[in-house]
């Protein structure tokens, strides 16, 4: 899971950093309401643990912000206002979870684990596209009642293009999302899963083909009968 942490107290940032890509998270810290806005515009994160006072732009202005504009990635917010109209000025402003600073990282965990099952209870494990289905919590992808094992790479990169419905989606992008903001990762690394995706549709004689919009990304494109 990508996860951002717009936290400006730098220690306690890197310290839940640590201990969140302990188990096996990809994470990238800010420190600065105004850097927050930038990060999240990337559209890369399946969470963002945000702080509420914050140099800059404060944490509920940017929450009302990104919800106005239709961002519904999880928000947790992490703050020392503790008072009830604080925790109930947080959830109005569209935060999914509260946590009281200071907090028990078994906690943090415990809450980021509960919001994503009370997510799946109610989302779609799922995804399809032509003649083509993903179940993302097994990273099967089927035909028919053909179906092939994904590695956890492949997986995360044929759920973002079956998401994107056959629109494009950006090479920065698919990247970021699945590598992480900070990747090393080339453009050439990229290519080598898509062909090993492309490999996996001809293996289920699949109608749906990647196709690279060239200067842009990939998107998925379906031949019906």
């Amino acid at each position: 899971m990508n996860i951002l942490i717009v936290e400006d107290d730098k220690d306690l940032c890197h310290a839940a950093a640590w201990q969140l890509r302990q188990e096996g998270h990809l994470v990238d810290c800010c420190h600065d309401g105004g850097d927050a806005v930038l990060y999240i515009s990337q559209g890369i994160y399946d969470l963002i643990l945000l702080d509420c006072m914050l140099p800059g732009e404060d944490g509920l202005h940017i929450l009302r912000r990104i919800r106005a504009e239709g961002n519904l990635t999880p928000v947790i917010i992490l703050s020392a206002l503790g008072e009830v109209n604080d925790r109930v000025a947080g959830l109005n402003a569209g935060a999914d979870d509260y946590l009281v600073k200071p907090f028990a990282y078994s906690e943090l965990s415990a809450r980021i684990a509960s919001l994503f099952r009370r997510k799946n209870a109610f989302g779609n494990t799922s995804l399809s596209f032509g003649d083509l289905s993903l179940d993302c919590a097994e990273n099967t992808l089927m035909r028919g009642d053909k179906k092939c094992a994904l590695s956890q790479t492949e997986g995360d990169l044929m759920r973002l293009l079956l998401q994107a419905g056959g629109r494009t989606t950006d090479r920065t992008v698919l990247l970021h999302k699945v590598w992480g903001l900070d990747t090393s990762v080339e453009n050439s690394n990229l290519d080598n899963y898509i062909y090993f995706l492309r490999k996996r549709l001809k293996t289920l004689n699949s109608r749906v083909s990647i196709v690279n919009r060239r200067g842009h990304g990939f998107h998925l494109d379906y031949k019906g009968e």
